[in-house]
């Protein structure tokens, strides 16, 4: 769990460094100033409505306990242990088995399955894939991903505005070594910042497997289930927004070729989800008593 918080806490100091580094660079602090402002008001109203448009884009409809009573048994059960609220159930009508939790605080949290989940999951293992999403309302990570997504925006909005708008063009014209910098900065700096945020929601994926796990003192009933969701993701298409997937467990677009656990080199850099065999390795370890409970 340290290590998992940890590493969180210095990816997102990075990501503030980054923004006012660059901030500085290409437009003061006035410049900086300016472009955090807007990306927290945009991001402001998203933390309040996220929830509303993920589980509308998903098409996911809320259903009673009549109609999924193993669903509502399982997390009410996992709730009260925790001594959290009970969140709103919702289903999602696809033969993609999997599933996601949103909102911005655990008395609004809602937790969405899809039909294919239900279909090839055993009671234990579909226990370990919602113990892994109250976990990620356990440990408040939509607020980080939101913050993450604030400083994310800030910066690529700052780098364009201050290309668009001349902002410290006087420096710019002076210094032929600043124009450089700032052509650099427009360039590179939105790419780092993304790398940055996707390798938080990679190690926030992590820590929910740890919690969930935690929860249910089954570890390897969740690495069971991500091994049938990396097969039934890859073979099964879903489509859904890419600001969307990645609230998944497992990445919903991998069965269009465009991500993965697979996948090495850059493309694991911006990938939002964690490698799902490394997933199931350190779930097996934490079953044998190798990380900390």
């Amino acid at each position: 769990m340290l290590r998992n918080n940890m590493k969180t806490f210095v990816l997102m100091v990075a990501l503030g460094a980054l923004f006012l580094i660059v901030g500085q660079l290409v437009g003061g602090n006035q410049g900086a100033l300016i472009a955090l402002g807007i990306a927290g008001v945009m991001n402001f109203a998203m933390y309040f409505f996220s929830h509303k448009i993920a589980l509308a884009s998903t098409r996911a409809k809320p259903v009673t306990e009549q109609e999924l009573p193993e669903v509502y048994s399982i997390v009410r059960s996992l709730a009260a242990r925790q001594d959290l609220p009970m969140p709103k159930i919702y289903l999602i009508d696809s033969p993609q088995p999997n599933a996601f939790a949103t909102g911005r605080n655990p008395k609004r949290a809602a937790v969405a399955v899809t039909t294919g989940i239900l279909e090839i999951m055993d009671r234990s293992e579909l226990e370990g894939v919602l113990a892994h999403e109250l976990g990620h309302v356990k440990n408040r990570d939509i607020l980080i991903a939101t913050i993450a997504a604030t400083v994310a925006i800030a910066l690529t909005f700052l780098v364009r505005m201050a290309f668009w708008t001349g902002m410290g063009g006087n420096r710019r014209n002076n210094n032929p070594a600043m124009a450089v910098v700032g052509i650099l900065a427009y360039i590179l700096a939105p790419l780092a910042a993304m790398v940055i945020q996707a390798s938080i929601g990679r190690s926030r994926e992590y820590e929910a497997d740890r919690t969930g796990a935690a929860m249910t003192g089954a570890p390897l009933s969740l690495a069971r289930a991500l091994e049938k969701l990396e097969e039934g993701t890859a073979r099964v298409p879903m489509k859904v927004n890419e600001a969307t997937a990645q609230l998944f467990i497992a990445d919903p677009l991998m069965a269009f070729g465009r991500r993965g656990g697979g996948m090495g080199g850059l493309g694991r850099m911006f990938a939002t989800h964690p490698p799902i065999p490394e997933r199931v390795h350190r779930l097996t370890e934490m079953a044998h008593g190798a990380i900390e409970r």
